[in-house]
């Protein structure tokens, strides 16, 4: 993280995660996201194409490439935010398509973007506690018996008060999310994303716009989830912290996975040199990702 101090903790890259050789597609030891022949057209541009893919459970994945890699776009089809053309995928053995993202959420797939969804005019404290699932004071005919809901309430705001004070957000709890930073909000965002309870949290470029000096904060958080048995799946820009805290790493060009493997690995990859890190600039994208075949003698 060029600019940014060092992690105060190195962190415990997971191992043995997938079977056979890393390539595109591998097949993983536990997998908790599976996606098979997931495409999206937007009309003559294919935007996804993605014929296998498997997230491993428990550790941290990067999903890295050049801008309209199709990456986001991925993120939408995975968590029901877009429909796709074709495909089928899983989340812990269960079948996602067609389902719409708040029912994904409750299963315990969530996700933030690259530009936060905080309510400006709703307090940070009031941000969280619509994060929470399950509220019985949702339902219209229980809401007018306030016994009804009332200890969920409590339990509720306790919940979001002490995640508030783990990301350091507890001081500013009742200002209003308008008021805060890029980084706050970024925050916030992955806070609330907490009071679901999730198994699998989605993050788009959560590093995009922060403050280097909130950066290692969010790093750390990110972390966290792992150390506490979740799964971490993010969209990321910046290779140092790509390669310092990812276990595993996706690499998409053009809507297509071209490599997979340990962050280590997949840094020496001529395809991902080619068309991510651009050392061989004179290489057409379309051979990298197999759409365009040279003449041989050609490059």
């Amino acid at each position: 993280m060029s600019g940014s101090k060092p992690l105060k903790r190195t962190p415990q890259k997971s191992t043995g995660l997938h079977i056979g050789d890393a390539s595109p597609g591998v097949k993983k030891v536990d997998p908790i996201l599976v996606a098979d022949h997931v495409s999206r057209k937007f009309g003559g541009l294919v935007a996804v194409d993605v014929e296998h893919v498997e997230i491993p459970r428990g550790a941290i994945t990067a999903l890295i490439g050049p801008n309209g890699a199709g990456k986001t776009t991925l993120f939408n089809l995975l968590t029901g935010f877009d429909k796709p053309d074709t495909g089928t995928w899983s989340f812990s053995g269960k079948d996602l398509a067609g389902v719409p993202a708040h029912k994904v959420a409750k299963m315990g797939q969530v996700r933030t973007f690259q530009l936060t969804k905080a309510l400006g005019l709703l307090t940070v404290l009031e941000n969280m506690k619509l994060g929470a699932k399950d509220q019985t004071g949702e339902s219209l005919f229980q809401s007018i018996f306030p016994f009804l809901w009332k200890k969920q309430e409590a339990e509720i705001e306790e919940r979001a008060l002490e995640i508030l004070e783990r990301f350091k957000l507890l001081k500013l709890k009742d200002d209003f999310a308008a008021s805060l930073s890029g980084g706050q909000r970024k925050l916030l965002e992955m806070a609330r994303a907490l009071m679901t309870k999730p198994t699998l949290v989605m993050l788009d470029e959560p590093m995009a716009g922060v403050n280097p000096a909130l950066t290692e904060s969010l790093l750390e958080h990110i972390l966290d989830l792992k150390t506490e048995g979740m799964t971490v799946l993010f969209v990321e820009h910046d290779m140092h912290m790509v390669r310092h805290i990812a276990d595993w790493v996706i690499v998409m060009a053009e809507g297509r996975i071209i490599a997979e493997g340990p962050p280590e690995d997949v840094m020496k990859d001529e395809a991902v040199v080619d068309a991510y890190l651009g050392s061989h600039q004179d290489v057409d994208l379309g051979v990298v990702t197999g759409r365009i075949t040279l003449p041989k003698g050609e490059k």
